[in-house]
């Protein structure tokens, strides 16, 4: 019997579409229903994005209070066995497209009591955003039960340099030495072997035991020191991302002095407390080691940071 699939997702630059295109080819090879729902916010958001539209993003984005998406091609009751959310990071949330679908009715209904599997492509840091998509979906009725995460190899310190460029510009090529912003060319075709194992796992009804089909594949990695940074910055957009919605709501020109600070926080943290906060790690990574493996451990469920030969 055929599987019916819904893929949800939403890609500004183009990445997340190439990714979700080798994902599900070995799908479709397989005679699986892939039906593809593409996330348009109303309106749209700017790609490349105007400076201040950028900033003006924060913080609904860590708030959880989306613009609506478009309404859905795909009818709330479709009968699908399995439901593939592709999505990126706004802000160390998940991206507004994303938290609307999860909050919309119909998006709650197409989740609901169904099997998910997260696939995110971001700069590095994706550990809180997860913790949030996963209470969504449950929140939906739905479950997470496999997650593959995709980040920028590249150097962390390049990354700060080369992902604004690229939000901001729309240019992702090399330059000044520094590496190509985002998910390279290998790792996109390289998330076919995911799809490929999927498709195998559906074959087997696997799905419908609720528990992960991709282990064994090094589906995600985990950079413990990258937990600690996420979690100081989290609580630190908490507070701006308040701050800034007492100007004004999204869009007000109020909010610009507000987003302005905000924009100098930023810059001074990622010059100071950023490098600061990497020495001090390192420095501390014995005392903080079993408690880090501990967290790297439940971030890596459900599907694995084991690569099986």
């Amino acid at each position: 019997m055929k599987k019916n699939i819904l893929v949800v997702s939403c890609s500004q630059s183009g990445q997340m579409t190439d990714i979700v295109s080798a994902f599900t080819r070995p799908l479709k090879d397989a005679g699986m229903n892939v039906h593809h729902e593409i996330l348009r916010p109303q309106p749209a958001f700017p790609f490349p994005w105007p400076f201040f539209d950028f900033l003006d993003a924060f913080p609904e984005s860590v708030r959880l209070a989306p613009r609506p998406n478009q309404p859905l091609a795909v009818a709330a009751d479709a009968p699908f066995d399995l439901v593939i959310i592709a999505w990126t990071v706004w802000y160390l949330s998940p991206a507004q497209p994303t938290t609307a679908f999860l909050q919309s009715d119909a998006g709650r209904q197409l989740v609901d009591g169904r099997p998910v599997v997260s696939v995110v492509a971001c700069r590095n840091m994706w550990f809180s955003a997860f913790d949030t998509l996963k209470t969504l979906v449950a929140k939906a009725g739905g479950r997470v039960v496999d997650h593959v995460a995709l980040t920028d190899e590249s150097p962390a310190l390049a990354t700060f340099i080369t992902t604004p460029r690229w939000m901001l510009t729309g240019r992702r090529d090399s330059f000044l030495g520094l590496p190509p912003a985002g998910i390279n060319a290998r790792q996109v075709a390289d998330t076919a072997r995911f799809g490929a194992a999927l498709a195998g796992a559906l074959a087997r009804d696997e799905e419908k035991r609720g528990t992960a089909m991709l282990r064994g594949l090094g589906a995600v990695k985990i950079v413990p020191h990258l937990i600690l940074s996420e979690r100081a910055g989290r609580r630190a957009f908490s507070v701006w991302s308040g701050i800034v919605r007492r100007f004004g709501r999204a869009g007000q020109r109020r909010r610009i002095p507000a987003l302005c600070l905000f924009a100098c926080y930023l810059v001074l943290m990622i010059l100071t407390v950023v490098p600061a906060s990497f020495l001090l790690q390192k420095l501390a990574a014995p005392l903080f080691a079993r408690r880090l493996a501990a967290v790297g451990r439940r971030y890596a469920q459900p599907s694995g940071t084991e690569s099986l030969p």
